[in-house]
């Protein structure tokens, strides 16, 4: 068992920055692969990034790619999105998830997520 729990949400201006967290823990915990998603109001939820178990290579949604940044610390047993260039289309609740999958195009689908957390607030007015 995994457990994630996100934090660092909020009302922020377009254009602007915010870091959200997501701290996990549990046997292994450090052992998985973790993606950040996000559902917007009336979507579906969509991948926004990953970062493998391995400090290794990361992976980006192309709406996000060159705004956001996503890094871990498994010392601290946390990984960050730093959201910067904010726009109103990022709009969502973000919620973070664990993947024990290996495979590059693993962790773009939100099916190979065995973990989750509750989820974030972001909100962008227009």
């Amino acid at each position: 068992q995994v457990q994630l729990r996100e934090s660092g949400g909020g009302l922020v201006q377009a254009g602007e920055s915010l870091r959200l967290s997501c701290t996990y823990s549990g046997r292994n915990a450090v052992n998985y692969g973790l993606g950040w998603f996000r559902q917007a109001p009336g979507k579906e939820r969509e991948f926004v990034a990953a970062i493998r178990r391995d400090y290794g290579d990361t992976y980006y949604s192309n709406s996000v790619a060159g705004r956001f940044t996503v890094f871990r610390d498994n010392v601290k047993k946390t990984m960050y999105l730093q959201m910067d260039s904010l726009k109103p289309e990022d709009t969502a609740v973000y919620f973070c998830a664990a993947t024990p999958a290996y495979t590059t195009i693993s962790y773009y689908n939100q099916l190979e997520y065995d973990y989750w957390g509750q989820g974030t607030q972001v909100t962008v007015p227009s």
